[in-house]
């Protein structure tokens, strides 16, 4: 099988470059200023209510736990987040959403919606899903 087009990669970066604006801009409407759409798999996972190590979330939005301590120190002196020493190890640091944070929580339902609403746009259930299937292969080709 002869494939003529070779730029699924630029495309995929393209797509991800235009979406975390549209995100930021939506965000930015909405008076939430200083999140990035690198913050999103973060505060995703603490919209649970749970507290994670920075290990926990580092495996958890597979991006390595220097990068994840950049992200929560941002989140931290947003006043999003906030970071707790155990009391059984004091080399783990446990992190939780503050009562600002959790406040996000809606606004981050909304923007999701509205870039969904935009991503899929006159898609049809099977292109979706067609669409969707073949990123995923591409990804484990990659690998993890």
């Amino acid at each position: 099988m002869k494939i003529m087009k070779k730029n699924v990669i630029a495309l995929a970066s393209r797509i991800t470059e235009k979406s975390h604006r549209l995100i930021v801009r939506e965000l930015e409407a909405r008076g939430i200023e200083g999140i990035v759409p690198s913050h999103g798999g973060i505060l995703g996972n603490l919209f649970t209510g749970e507290k994670y190590t920075m290990k926990g979330l580092a495996e958890k939005i597979h991006r390595t736990k220097p990068t994840v301590t950049v992200l929560i120190d941002k989140l931290v002196s947003l006043g999003y987040v906030t970071k707790e020493k155990s009391i059984k190890d004091s080399r783990v640091t446990f992190i939780r959403l503050t009562p600002t944070g959790l406040d996000l929580k809606p606004v981050f339902i909304e923007v999701s919606e509205i870039v969904n609403a935009i991503v899929y746009k006159d898609l049809s259930e099977e292109e979706v899903n067609s669409v969707e299937a073949i990123l995923e292969k591409i990804k484990q080709n990659l690998g993890e």
